[in-house]
């Protein structure tokens, strides 16, 4: 039998390349946001895939990008430090568009920022093209990466080519112990986790301007008495900050209905990660700027 296998990835790539979708598809639960808006992901959650012959810690960094605020700093600092942390960096370049200037810079930061760390190609979203374009993209990937790093295709959406890519990733792992215990799918608290469903619910259709600007915390967590026989209901206090009253306004809606229908998606998912059911009570509050205030930087968990 061949010798046990373990090992940390990260996946890299411009916004909505499919990063945190992969992370999904390999892990097989949700565990990272996924959003059509730039620099959804915040924290460095991690995914853990277990096989019997190998365990993978996926590491779903923030995306590279050029920062405009403490924030956007302290978010490229967190990318810096995850490099510095694994054995591998997965390139995801999606299959329907052509590699640009922003790939070729985030190529060239990765292997300035980490150069002695193992690279693998990825072309995601293949679903959305045909074989032609998706061999070509796979040459274009490889030109860019050079020889010494692998390319594969894959579809996060459709699960083609999922387990050729574990398969690849676990490949490039020297053998080493488990790090989590079998069944673990993130070491992310579920506080964390429900902020960031939350999140989710609330940047869905939105405009341009409100995603950097929204933080959510979890004030507070209450279990309901109960009966012995009844399922657990919990009483989850969440508190969403805009930088702007005009965000506010976004956030709540006409006559409050946004925010209902925000409350309404996020529970369904924290239903399903505690395994209770929840009463959502969702505050809007206005923290002017604290993107550039390290105080509420820190109050706020970055």
């Amino acid at each position: 039998m061949s010798e046990f296998r373990s090992g940390f990835v990260c996946f890299v790539g411009r916004p909505n390349t499919g990063k945190s979708t992969l992370t999904n598809a390999l892990v097989g639960e949700k565990i990272a946001i996924t959003s059509n808006r730039p620099q959804t992901t915040r924290h460095a959650i991690r995914g853990i895939v277990n096989r019997p012959d190998a365990q993978l810690i996926l590491v779903d960094t923030p995306g590279l990008h050029r920062p405009r605020t403490l924030l956007g700093q302290r978010l490229n600092d967190l990318v810096q430090d995850t490099f510095a942390e694994v054995d591998v960096i997965g390139v995801c370049v999606p299959a329907d568009e052509k590699i640009g200037p922003g790939d070729k810079w985030i190529v060239s930061q990765v292997r300035h920022m980490a150069p002695k760390t193992t690279v693998l190609g990825i072309v995601t979203k293949i679903d959305r093209v045909g074989p032609e374009k998706v061999a070509a993209q796979l040459l274009a990937l490889s030109k860019l990466l050079g020889p010494t790093s692998e390319v594969v295709p894959v579809s996060a959406k459709s699960g083609k080519q999922v387990d050729v890519l574990t398969d690849v990733l676990v490949s490039l792992m020297q053998p080493g112990p488990a790090f989590y215990p079998e069944g673990e799918l993130t070491d992310e608290s579920d506080d964390v986790l429900m902020a960031e469903f939350i999140r989710e619910a609330a940047l869905e259709g939105v405009r341009d301007e409100l995603p950097h600007s929204l933080a959510v915390v979890i004030e507070e967590v209450i279990e309901r008495d109960r009966e012995p026989d009844q399922q657990p209901m919990l009483d989850v206090h969440a508190i969403l900050y805009v930088e702007r009253d005009s965000q506010k306004g976004i956030i709540i809606g006409h006559k409050g209905a946004r925010l209902k229908e925000v409350g309404t998606v996020a529970r369904a998912q924290i239903e399903r990660l505690l395994g209770a059911r929840v009463y959502l009570d969702l505050h809007v509050k206005v923290a002017k700027d604290w993107q550039r205030d390290p105080k509420q930087l820190g109050r706020m968990g970055f």
